[in-house]
């Protein structure tokens, strides 16, 4: 007989964390054949792309954090210092990401921003607006963004 005893643990773990991924990741990749005919391993299709802009004091006045996941690039975060907004800096940074993932083999983006943030940003970059999260703390609304990259 197969033991039913479950322990559920809290706290930040890396390994416990990096194991989940992969795991998530092989049993999408098995359940997928777009996914299983994908060239290379899923913890090699997930990759990080990160981008950070340093000023002249070499402090951080921009970056983006995301990842490419097969033919897919997915925006985390885009942030540009204030001193610097307005200057082109944010509209830099997303190219450059979607240069990047378009190198990667990606042909599509996708991205969730607050109402309160920038959607205007993105739809001025060409991201389409797919679906809202209302419930948001605050009476905001989650944005998600869709982008079909030039190839």
């Amino acid at each position: 007989m197969v033991s039913r005893m479950f322990r559920i643990e809290t706290g930040d773990d890396k390994d416990r964390r990096d194991l989940l991924r992969r795991r998530l990741l092989e049993t999408n990749t098995a359940a997928s054949p777009v996914l299983r005919a994908l060239r290379g391993t899923p913890a090699e299709r997930q990759r990080p792309l990160h981008l950070w802009v340093m000023d002249e004091a070499d402090e951080l006045a921009g970056g983006l954090v995301g990842h490419t996941w097969t033919t897919w690039l997915h925006v985390t975060y885009l942030w540009v210092d204030g001193r610097h907004r307005g200057t082109g800096l944010g509209s830099r940074l997303l190219a450059e990401a979607e240069r990047a993932a378009t190198e990667r083999g990606c042909d599509a983006a996708r991205l969730e921003t607050w109402d309160f943030q920038a959607p205007d940003f993105y739809r001025g970059h060409g991201y389409r607006e797919t679906g809202r999260t209302e419930g948001i703390p605050g009476g905001h609304q989650d944005v998600h963004f869709h982008k079909v990259l030039a190839g």
